[in-house]
């Protein structure tokens, strides 16, 4: 399992019977997490101190109960592997999410890494399903041109907040709002092409004109039509999956079936760890084809 141990500003204070205790900057957050079904004393007092506590619906959904907790604010991440800092705006989203996933740290590592290591070259980079940016900024502030893909307006101009903050707003970024495979066509038809493809598709969307996505249905053939996007000398292939139906091994197996070109595949759960115990929250799966 790939940790993301490298926060300063956030942690997994604990977790059991269902729920997650964490420190977004100055504040804690008491969200559900389905992995955390282990039940273990609550002995730590940051479980009596809460600023927002999100609870989940029996029809689906949820709502925050908020105590004392502001609607925005921000926290920061250093890349290690360029020590270059990335600035998030959080705030309490409707469906429990805050606008980062902390787990996702370890592909942005990933990425930079990549990305510097090939300085002596330009770089091209496409993120799909890119959310509120945290791929895009990593690759962008490692040196590379990204084109930064979301279905919702309201994402993509989030992440452009979190790029201004980051003193990447004169980065070689382009923002799109788009259904992620009507894009990738386009692109194909277009004849452009990428030296990084990242994405991080969700289990069930629409696009912005109700295009419906299956992660499940749709997300294989959508890896063969990016492998078609990959440059004559392309770098990395990334994909991130939360979804519990689609473990390691899958991500693997579907990026050495889509992608021709010669290269190793290699994939891995990816984790949070808990501070007060030691152990060490799942959060899904990622798979990386990397060049040889």
């Amino acid at each position: 399992m790939r940790i993301a141990d490298g926060w300063k500003e956030f942690e997994v204070i604990d977790a059991s019977c269902g729920e997650k205790l964490e420190r977004w900057g100055d504040y804690i957050l008491l969200r559900p997490d389905p992995q955390a079904i282990w039940d273990t004393k609550k002995s730590d007092v940051a479980w009596k101190k809460l600023n927002a506590h999100y609870h989940r619906s029996t029809k689906g959904g949820g709502d925050w109960e908020i105590f004392d907790l502001p609607e925005e604010w921000t926290i920061s991440y250093t890349l290690s592997s360029i020590q270059k800092k990335i600035n998030f705006h959080l705030r309490p989203f409707k469906f429990k999410h805050t606008g980062v996933f902390p787990e996702q740290a370890v592909n942005w590592e990933t990425i930079a890494s990549i990305i510097r290591k090939n300085s002596d070259r330009p770089v091209k980079v496409l993120n799909l399903f890119a959310y509120t940016g945290g791929a895009t900024l990593a690759a962008a502030s490692a040196g590379a041109s990204v084109v930064h893909v979301d279905a919702s307006k309201g994402m993509v101009g989030w992440a452009k907040d979190n790029a201004l903050s980051s003193g990447l707003s004169d980065a070689p970024i382009r923002w799109i709002v788009d259904d992620c495979m009507k894009f990738v066509e386009r692109e194909i038809r277009r004849g452009n092409r990428y030296d990084g493809i990242v994405m991080d598709p969700p289990s069930y969307g629409r696009g912005p004109k109700g295009e419906i996505w299956k992660i499940e249905t749709s997300v294989f053939s959508l890896i063969e039509s990016c492998a078609a996007l990959l440059s004559d000398d392309p770098l990395f292939f990334l994909i991130n999956s939360y979804t519990t139906g689609l473990q390691s091994g899958v991500l693997s197996y579907m990026l050495s079936s889509a992608i021709k070109k010669p290269g190793d595949v290699s994939a891995d759960e990816i984790g949070l760890p808990v501070t007060s115990n030691g152990l060490v929250l799942p959060c899904g799966a990622s798979g990386i084809w990397l060049s040889n």
